[in-house]
């Protein structure tokens, strides 16, 4: 007996399923929330993109004000000058990823990964960036007042002629950063790791813990 025909229409059905499924893409305002996807400028404001896979996305100008981006993937993403604050990037991934001139005041990116991220320039006053991981990021002269960076790893850090006015560094690794011609004024570096640190030129007035020996 030939069951080829019966099985036909189940084959098909499963088939439309997968189809159906793989096209299954969160899209937002006509962004199609997905790696490689081209949205400079969208506006994603208190979007639901936590768990997202948005590796080298174009967000450039993006407005992502109060959106919650927990554990999502943003390496290589572009969000130069993107609008984020209040959003909640709580265990994002932004390895290497173009953050110049981005707003994060306010938000929240705790233990985030990023590693080797290009954020020149960027604020991120009053942001909570607990045990974030910053090792070998590029934050040269980015706004951090009042930034909380407990137990962050700042290690090998570019952080020259950033702005750190009142922030919390307590217990964070400061091996090999780059402070020169910084601002440390009522900055709390008490119980940091700071071998090899670069503080040249860096103002230290309030500064508690500090490291002495350098002007």
């Amino acid at each position: 007996m030939n069951y080829l025909p019966l099985l036909l229409p189940i084959v098909l059905l499963v088939l439309g399923t997968e189809l159906v499924n793989a096209d299954e893409v969160l899209t937002v305002n006509g962004c199609r929330i997905e790696a490689d996807s081209q949205c400079p400028k969208a506006n994603l404001q208190g979007a639901n993109l936590s768990n997202q896979d948005m590796r080298r996305m174009n967000l450039e100008g993006a407005d992502l004000r109060g959106a919650d981006l927990r554990h999502s993937r943003l390496d290589l993403a572009n969000l130069e000058k993107a609008q984020l604050q209040g959003a909640d990037l709580t265990r994002a991934s932004l390895q290497q990823s173009q953050l110049r001139l981005a707003d994060f005041s306010n938000s929240t990116l705790v233990a985030i990964n990023g590693w080797a991220m290009y954020a020149q320039a960027a604020k991120f006053n009053a942001a909570d960036m607990r045990a974030a991981n910053l090792e070998f990021a590029r934050l040269s002269a980015a706004k951090l007042h009042n930034a909380n960076l407990q137990a962050a790893n700042l290690e090998m850090t570019w952080l020259s002629k950033a702005d750190l006015k009142g922030a919390n560094l307590k217990d964070a690794n400061l091996q090999e950063v780059k402070l020169s011609g910084s601002n440390l004024a009522d900055a709390d570096l008490s119980g940091t790791r700071t071998h090899y640190g670069n503080f040249q030129g860096a103002n230290m007035e309030g500064c508690t813990a500090c490291p002495d020996g350098w002007e």
